[in-house]
């Protein structure tokens, strides 16, 4: 699972955070596969004294499937592989600031005064 991880952050351009409306990438040992879910929520689990939460999702599957796992915020983050019904798991949200290309996101520059973009007004 940690080679799959490493390989990850080599491949996919991966966020250190997770908020509402994020794409996360979510590995599973066994079987071995790879899905993604859009992140639709999160809830504070009041049942325990440390702190977990309740991670809405909705798995990006065919049929899509609405999910809810207990989670704390190193392994909603990516922080920590985790196991579930005893295989190990790990997701983290996927970064699409500047599509394409692994590493940091680049910095655009607004455009100098009197050039044109790439964008019109159209009446």
């Amino acid at each position: 699972m940690d080679k799959i991880v490493e390989e990850l952050h080599r491949i996919f351009r991966l966020k250190d955070s997770t908020d509402v409306g994020d794409i996360v990438i979510i590995v599973t040992e066994k079987p071995q596969t790879l899905t993604y879910a859009l992140i639709t929520g999160f809830e504070r689990d009041p049942s325990k004294h440390d702190e977990w939460w309740h991670v809405s999702m909705q798995l990006l599957a065919v049929p899509p499937q609405k999910a809810v796992w207990t989670l704390r915020t190193a392994q909603f983050t990516g922080r920590e592989i985790f196991t579930m019904g005893g295989d190990k798991r790990f997701i983290k949200a996927v970064d699409f600031a500047e599509a394409g290309a692994p590493g940091p996101a680049k910095e655009k520059k607004p455009p100098e005064k009197g050039k044109q973009t790439g964008l019109r007004v159209v009446k």
